[in-house]
């Protein structure tokens, strides 16, 4: 059975670790803690790798390890993410559940989900998830 987690997350910290500017490109490295609100509650630490380019901000791949409860189960669970543009600008946020990273109540946990920037800066989240 597939469950479906929506709610929204806050940014509550925000650490460039290192920068590194290359022809074309910058590639950086941040670390982020969120704290996490509706379907899941809880916070999280995350490591991403980043580039940007001329043009601003081009892609990233990620780490996440979470600590809440969701759907009502409490435990951690990995994320990884990958996040980029397409050609008209877009971006788009992806992340899949690393499959044997869940603990707790959470253990077997799997799925994916995603990220979207509303109007307003803030964070929404989606995460179809089931756990076996």
């Amino acid at each position: 059975m597939t469950n479906h987690a929506t709610g929204m997350f806050d940014i509550t910290g925000w650490e460039e670790v290192a920068t590194e500017e290359k022809t074309g490109a910058t590639i950086g490295r941040t670390r982020i803690s969120k704290a996490f609100r509706g379907d899941l509650e809880g916070t999280s630490t995350t490591e991403i790798m980043t580039v940007g380019t001329e043009a601003g901000p081009a892609a990233y791949v990620g780490i996440e390890h979470v600590e809440g409860t969701l759907g009502g189960r409490k435990g951690t669970f990995v994320l990884q993410h990958s996040a980029g543009g397409d050609d008209d600008g877009k971006p788009w946020m992806r992340w899949l559940i690393v499959s044997t990273s869940g603990t707790g109540e959470l253990t077997g946990l799997r799925g994916e989900g995603r990220i979207e920037i509303l109007e307003d800066g803030g964070h929404a989240y989606t995460l179809d998830y089931a756990v076996e």
